[in-house]
């Protein structure tokens, strides 16, 4: 299948006006200009490879749009797919977490995670992307190291990433803050959950040492089993430092700066999220995405709670971008393979699996359409295959 016309965005630079052809789902040639009697016919639409998100948390208000009206699991997959298809997303890594204080503590079970951590699985041969699994632990969650093993063993896990969601650190630093919410959603007075924060922060302390143990096991049991590791919310060159040192790679959703640089200068790759970066501050008032890439230390985007915002910040930060387009590109694509060990996709190159998105770059942009593995996954009408639109053109006719 030749598609053709398009500008095609490679990892480090654009072909204005080129062609490429998929073969058993693969990418198979490259024109540096167009072939006539291709299948599919861009008009200078942008290709881009497809946009991999190595932190999504929307499957959970797939299954629970509102709070306690819970939907089908499967029908929650299957609606999420479509949505991240639609947005260009060909691989997504759906961030589950074993948290059952958290706002969401009713579906961050032990129970119902590893069941949807399993559905996940299980479903993946009749979705439309490639889904796989990204599992998030407390720190301070009793039963982490066991788990860990338990899902990295039967290979029901990708990616893990370790979280410390205590009050007084990460993105939890104001305290004040904090206790003026709970007190707000729990309905009690300001001292008392003032004292509730400042016993966590006491547990906390005094399981340190175990905790930083369990931590170091969780990291060299998913090393032995190639599975990558990310620490969430670094915020300090401390805490950027003890994870570098337990051997993690990827530091998700630095707080500071300053936490970032060090990262960066440690080799450790930042990831951030995708509407911080499109809105160019992040709702809860911490590092913006933007600040990190004009800093040269932002190196992954991801989508968070949004997938619809991921070809709009690429567009964004392609006007800052050093290497334009292209360099904005890798964030989503290039550096996430790289950093997750998935060598078969991430860019636009001859024998890489063919998963493509086709844009317009005007305004926010748009997806037109998304391949994945060479296969049509989502399209708009905007672009078709020629078989496909000939069939559509007929259908106009005739009505």
């Amino acid at each position: 299948m030749w598609l053709s016309d398009f500008r095609i965005v490679l990892a480090d630079r654009v072909i204005d006006r080129g062609a490429l052809r998929i073969e058993d789902g693969l990418i198979a040639e490259i024109s540096e200009t167009p072939v006539s009697g291709a299948d599919m016919e861009g008009n200078g639409l942008l290709l881009l490879p497809g946009m991999i998100d190595m932190h999504g948390d929307m499957i959970e208000r797939e299954m629970e749009p509102r709070p306690g009206v819970r939907m089908p699991m499967d029908m929650g997959l299957r609606d999420l797919d479509m949505k991240l298809a639609t947005s260009g997303i060909t691989t997504a890594y759906a961030s589950l977490s074993f948290a059952p204080g958290s706002a969401y503590g009713h579906m961050r079970s032990y129970d119902f995670t590893s069941k949807l951590i399993r559905a996940v699985v299980s479903a993946r041969p009749n979705l439309l992307i490639d889904h796989r699994v990204h599992a998030r632990f407390e720190v301070t969650f009793p039963a982490a190291l066991s788990v860990v093993k338990e899902l990295v063993s039967e290979g029901s896990v990708d990616l893990v990433s370790l979280c410390d969601h205590t009050p007084g650190q990460g993105q939890y630093r104001d305290l004040e803050l904090q206790a003026a919410n709970i007190s707000r959603n729990k309905g009690i007075s300001l001292e008392a959950a003032a004292e509730q924060l400042q016993q966590r922060i006491r547990d906390r302390q005094e399981t340190a040492g175990d905790m930083i143990a369990t931590l170091r096991a969780i990291t060299q049991y998913c090393a032995m089993h190639g599975v990558p590791v990310a620490s969430h919310d670094d915020d300090t060159v401390e805490k950027v430092t003890l994870m570098e040192q337990l051997g993690i790679k990827i530091s998700e959703f630095p707080v500071t700066l300053e936490a970032a640089r060090e990262a960066h200068r440690r080799g450790m790759l930042n990831a951030m999220g995708a509407p911080n970066a499109l809105r160019g501050q992040s709702y809860s008032g911490n590092l913006s995405a933007r600040e990190a890439h004009a800093s040269g230390v932002l190196d992954l985007l991801a989508a968070d709670y949004h997938p619809s915002a991921m070809l709009p910040a690429v567009l964004v930060l392609a006007e800052t971008d050093p290497d334009g387009l292209a360099g904005a590109a890798r964030l989503t694509s290039f550096n996430p393979a790289r950093a997750l060990g998935l060598l078969d996709r991430g860019e636009i190159r001859v024998g890489l699996r063919a998963d493509m998105l086709v844009a317009s770059s005007t305004g926010v942009g748009q997806v037109h359409a998304t391949f994945s593995r060479g296969r049509l996954v989502h399209a708009d009408g905007k672009v078709l295959p020629a078989v496909t639109a000939s069939r559509h053109e007929h259908v106009i006719r005739m009505s």
